[in-house]
């Protein structure tokens, strides 16, 4: 069973400066909630017991949030407002399951996830990018299923322009398992649009086997001079670990641009 999560959360958001100069992205508000929320909300409802975020001594205020405790009981004692006091109680459910690692260096998603080694217990482990909102379905329930049923590792896949590959990790697709599965045979980081080897891309939801800090332990900066997971992946590939790519069915939201910060809030406001 998967029941660890962890999610990388010391980028600086630069993409939505100005509005990240003083304040973490994770915790704007997209419709009204922070986005943060949303995806924590994913992860419990697919069963996760544990969250692991990974924050940088510059992100402190992320913590900040789930510990204003004191804040919130001298409001309530003074005002019984249902909706503070429910407010208050979920920032305790969350933060029951929240756990804190940090990586004060900006150094990737790898080394991100390297971070988190002498915490994930289990074989396998969910990883969710909180720039990538994936609403209607819940995404990571849905790998979660698909890994149970292969014992592989998933990954989350979508269809981009073929025009847009070089923003994105690519998959090499191997063989189809059915209409929305397929064994992938790689997948390479921010490809042009020359070599990609397909327009199928990762998506901000993984399940990982714990064999992968093995890899990471060793991997050398790359791309944009950092650490990154799809590296890793590729050498359990190139091992014969099983990778699965997985067509989601929730509708994607990319709140790490300003343009698709503000898209979101419109799409959810209209659910």
């Amino acid at each position: 069973m998967i029941k660890q999560a962890i999610i990388p959360l010391a980028g600086l958001g630069t993409r939505l400066l100005p509005l990240t100069s003083i304040f973490a992205k994770e915790l704007l508000p997209i419709n009204g909630k922070p986005g943060i929320e949303y995806i924590l909300d994913e992860c419990i409802n697919a069963g996760i017991k544990e969250i692991i975020f990974i924050i940088s001594t510059k992100k402190l205020m992320i913590k900040k949030y789930f510990y204003s405790d004191q804040l919130y009981r001298s409001i309530i004692k003074k005002n019984k407002d249902p909706r503070i006091i429910n407010e208050y109680k979920k920032i305790l459910k969350y933060k029951k399951k929240i756990k804190f690692v940090y990586q004060n260096i900006p150094k990737g998603t790898g080394d991100a996830v390297f971070k988190t080694k002498k915490y994930i217990t289990n074989k396998y482990f969910l990883m969710l990018l909180p720039d990538d909102l994936i609403i209607k379905k819940n995404c990571s329930k849905a790998l979660i299923k698909v890994h149970e049923k292969h014992k592989a590792s998933v990954m989350a896949s979508m269809k981009v322009k073929k025009r847009s590959v070089s923003r994105w990790g690519i998959y090499k697709l191997k063989k189809k398992i059915n209409k929305r599965d397929f064994v992938i045979d790689g997948v390479v980081e921010k490809p042009s649009i020359k070599n990609a080897p397909s327009n199928s891309a990762v998506i901000g939801r993984y399940i990982l086997p714990r064999k992968i800090f093995k890899k990471l332990k060793f991997l050398k900066p790359n791309k944009g001079n950092e650490i990154h997971i799809t590296d890793a992946i590729q050498l359990l590939i190139n091992d014969k670990e099983k990778f699965i790519a997985h067509n989601f069915e929730g509708k994607y939201l990319d709140c790490g641009t300003m343009n698709g910060y503000i898209n979101s809030s419109k799409v959810i406001e209209k659910l």
